[in-house]
């Protein structure tokens, strides 16, 4: 109890206006100190706080400072990196909510200033880094293994003609579906002139030339570069997805949709796929960003993970059984959370 009580002294030491140090501290006839006096000789003590906040905000506050500690340590590289974050994202609420940040705090958060919430956002920073190692401990060398043998890919060059459709968002539904057909058949005229030329690669450049709506690349062989899964974004996603399944030299028989128009796509290059040690790292970011997304979890267990690792020992026993009550609460509410989706999708 006493490395516990130091730590909230300390923290009460702050809220004193005087200061500890710049004042004697009275003290009961058992020897406890005096944190505040009323008439009538009555006294409340360090205790007598204590024992109210290990009621209410004890566990909340002690976690916090014990986390801090030991993310400090853990990512001590970070600190600077955690601190930047932390203003920047403060920085951005002030210009949204301006003096109104604080009101907006107290309401929606559990913080009553701007220094704790700033530094809530500080120690989810190093939480995170947290929750991100303890995901890629859980992954296996056959994951790792398995990932890249089904998901990388090799960067491929691609090139396109695209054909828009000239629809105003205003338009009628009956307007949108002619002017839909109209570009689909226009791409189709352009698959067929493809499949009649004997130098497939150079009418596909003429016909670029000719019909692509890209003003970025018509003039350049309809060329979009090296590209993997994920290099344009999702409004090319299928155009993509298309352009993997072709051979080079191919072009694709029928036109691809997107949010953009319709595409004929034609594969021009295949380079060598990355070796599993160049883009191991990648390939755990992914993995582990799934762990986390699929193991609702992690983020208890890896704090719990780390608490051990650096020997946590609450003294306190009241304070020691919230905790344990915490942990074994937070972790059948996110297996019943669990639970219950599970159960509404078999019942679909």
């Amino acid at each position: 109890m006493k490395q516990t009580k130091k730590l909230i002294i300390a923290a009460m030491c702050l809220l004193l206006v005087t200061g500890c140090g710049q004042k004697t501290i009275p003290t009961l006839e058992n020897g406890e100190e005096v944190i505040t006096t009323l008439k009538d000789d009555k006294k409340v003590s360090v205790k007598d706080l204590y024992n109210e906040l290990k009621k209410t905000y004890g566990l909340q506050s002690l976690m916090s400072m014990i986390d801090k500690m030991i993310l400090e340590d853990k990512y001590a590289g970070d600190i600077d990196a955690a601190k930047d974050y932390a203003k920047t994202q403060m920085d951005q609420l002030k210009e949204a909510y301006g003096d109104d940040l604080l009101s907006a705090i107290q309401m929606y958060t559990n913080y009553n200033s701007l220094d704790e919430y700033e530094n809530s956002i500080y120690l989810s920073y190093f939480q995170k880094k947290a929750i991100n190692d303890y995901a890629k401990s859980k992954i296996t060398d056959s994951e790792i293994k398995k990932y890249y043998k089904n998901e990388i890919k090799s960067d491929i060059k691609i090139s396109h003609i695209l054909i828009t459709v000239k629809a105003d968002s205003n338009a009628s539904d009956e307007d949108k579906k002619a002017a839909e057909e109209e570009a689909k058949n226009k791409a189709n005229e352009v698959i067929s002139k493809l499949n009649e030329a004997s130098d497939k690669k150079q009418a596909f450049i003429d016909l670029a030339k000719e019909y692509s709506e890209d003003e970025t690349t018509k003039n350049n062989e309809g060329n979009l570069g090296f590209i993997n899964v994920d290099t344009l974004g999702d409004s090319y996603k299928d155009v993509v997805s298309k352009a993997y399944e072709l051979k080079d030299g191919e072009y694709t028989k029928e036109p691809v949709k997107s949010e953009l128009g319709y595409h004929v796509v034609l594969r021009t290059e295949t380079k060598e796929k990355a070796s599993l040690e160049d883009v191991k790292d990648t390939i755990l970011d992914k993995l582990a960003e799934k762990y986390t997304t699929d193991n609702k979890d992690a983020s208890i267990k890896a704090m719990q993970e780390l608490r051990k690792e650096y020997e946590m020992d609450i003294i306190d026993s009241d304070i020691h059984d919230q905790y344990v009550t915490y942990i074994q609460n937070s972790l059948a509410q996110i297996k019943a959370q669990a639970d219950s989706k599970s159960d509404s999708k078999s019942t679909k």
